[in-house]
């Protein structure tokens, strides 16, 4: 794991267009205002044209309200945009990566087993997202809950860990107790744009659960 890069924040935003009822560009800009500092860039299966707009409006806002952005998957499309980091799938090169964003760019693997945090950490990735830990509604069907247990057993290995899938607020503080660096939201933001000013409410009610837990 690398020494330079410490996680922007212990909340990371991810979007999933299929939730959203607005722009994305629209709900990361409420986010960020709302005080989120890190967000990933998925919608993975946009067409690469559409996919390297929507990237560079993302950059745009995240940059310009003092937050980071991190573009899940393409390497290239990242240095494009001067994004602040990549999100790979478990088992790509974390040392290609590094190679052309350079060693300030944040690295990060979807894992989701030990075995995928194991290997992210010998190749040198600055954290890792696992999941799913709950049962989520945005992603049914999307492999068997792994627990808190699991979590905990992950977290021992020294990589930071951002707890992704069916993380409430509620249950914020019992992933950071289990070893979580953090969390990763989606859905329960995305949908919220679809009413006015709840982006804002429920940024906050993540930040004020993390915030207690911490403390």
């Amino acid at each position: 794991m690398s020494a330079i890069n410490p996680l922007p924040a212990r909340l990371l935003l991810v979007t999933d267009r299929y939730q959203a009822r607005v722009p994305l560009e629209e709900i990361v800009d409420a986010a960020v205002a709302a005080g989120v500092r890190w967000v990933w860039l998925r919608d993975r299966d946009l067409p690469a044209a559409e996919r390297r707009v929507q990237a560079h409006r993302l950059g745009a806002v995240v940059h310009a309200g003092g937050a980071r952005l991190s573009v899940g998957g393409d390497v290239e499309l990242a240095a494009e945009i001067a994004a602040d980091g990549v999100h790979l799938f478990a088992g790509a090169s974390i040392a290609a990566a590094r190679a052309r964003l350079g060693p300030r760019a944040l690295i990060g693997v979807s894992a989701h087993g030990d075995a995928d945090v194991v290997a992210a950490a010998g190749a040198g990735a600055d954290y890792a997202t696992l999941s799913p830990i709950f049962a989520t509604a945005s992603k049914p069907g999307y492999g068997p809950a792994l627990g808190i247990a699991a979590l905990a057993r992950a977290a021992r290995h020294g990589l930071p860990l951002l707890a992704l899938g069916g993380v409430t607020a509620k249950r914020a503080d019992e992933c950071l107790r289990a070893g979580a660096a953090g969390i990763a939201v989606m859905g329960e933001v995305m949908r919220a744009a679809e009413r006015p000013g709840a982006v804002r409410g429920v940024v906050q009610r993540y930040a004020a659960a993390l915030a207690a837990a911490v403390g």
